[in-house]
């Protein structure tokens, strides 16, 4: 309705729907953890219908996040369910089409520009090597509800509607959820270790945000900014985790991140595994140079 008169009213409508978007992957994140109901059922059922309302297939999703839960922080782990990160000594031995791809994929406008295109139209609708019966019948589930959706939607309302409403909703949406799991682990004071040295409790307390945000923003993602209750208790529901924050003093003890200071990751490209900080790329020139 709100194309007929203006479509920049509809875009602001969708930033605000973007915004629900958000507290409905919440939900769904909840539910791969069955944390949101008691009941395992009603989690898995629950899980499956927001999954599709936010294009995720619900089995994949749960079992990538379950293994980022068991391997955060840990270099030895890498690769499953989590931001490509690299440390110094592993982008020195790149070859220089490697070294060109990291550089890419750590580029925030190629990060956040073209991140949520990827997540929504290309990852997540193909199923994973070794996925089991289970879950490649819950993606070709969700990818056939969408398909069919979307085909009705168009008939109906019109593909341009549908583009201009549900489009900018799953990118804006995409863009501020790959931020969410970036600033969550990609922040200065993180922690990174190899399996032999690496702690779950560290690893959770240090290795996961305390992400401060506004009352609004704390409710809309659904206080995931307390990444590192949630890493350190995955049971914990999302409508749970400030009331355990609040709780604990030693939980309040912990890397903090603003809304501001946050900004600052975005330089952060590399691990380096000898200073633990993330360091710039301009970094590694700088010390060849006194080298």
């Amino acid at each position: 309705m709100s194309l007929s008169v203006s479509v920049w009213i509809t875009l602001a409508i969708t930033l605000i729907a973007s915004g629900f978007f958000l507290r409905i992957f919440i939900i769904f994140h909840d539910c791969c953890h069955h944390s949101f109901f008691k009941s395992r059922k009603a989690n898995e059922l629950v899980g499956i219908v927001t999954g599709i309302l936010t294009f995720f297939p619900y089995h994949q999703w749960k079992y990538e996040h379950s293994v980022h839960h068991a391997t955060s922080s840990n270099l030895t782990k890498r690769g499953t369910g989590d931001m490509w990160t690299l440390t110094v000594s592993e982008y020195q031995n790149l070859s220089a089409i490697r070294r060109m791809r990291y550089r890419l994929y750590r580029n925030p406008f190629v990060m956040f520009g073209l991140g949520p295109l990827q997540l929504f139209l290309i990852e997540y609708r193909f199923n994973r090597k070794g996925a089991g019966r289970k879950e490649r019948l819950n993606t070709y589930l969700t990818n056939l509800v969408l398909a069919a959706t979307t085909a009705i939607l168009c008939l109906t309302l019109g593909w341009r509607g549908v583009l201009l409403v549900e489009g900018p909703i799953l990118y804006i949406s995409g863009v501020v959820g790959i931020w969410l799991f970036y600033v969550q682990h990609q922040f200065e004071d993180t922690y990174f270790e190899e399996a032999d040295k690496w702690d779950y409790v560290s690893a959770a307390l240090q290795g996961s945000s305390y992400y401060k945000l506004p009352k609004l923003l704390q409710w809309v993602t659904g206080n995931i900014g307390f990444h590192h209750i949630h890493h350190l208790g995955p049971r914990v529901p999302n409508y749970n985790l400030q009331r355990v924050h609040d709780s604990y003093p030693a939980l309040q003890n912990v890397p903090s991140v603003g809304v501001f200071s946050s900004l600052r990751s975005l330089r952060y490209r590399l691990w380096d595994e000898g200073n633990k900080k993330f360091v710039r790329f301009r970094d590694i020139r700088k010390v060849k140079s006194v080298t």
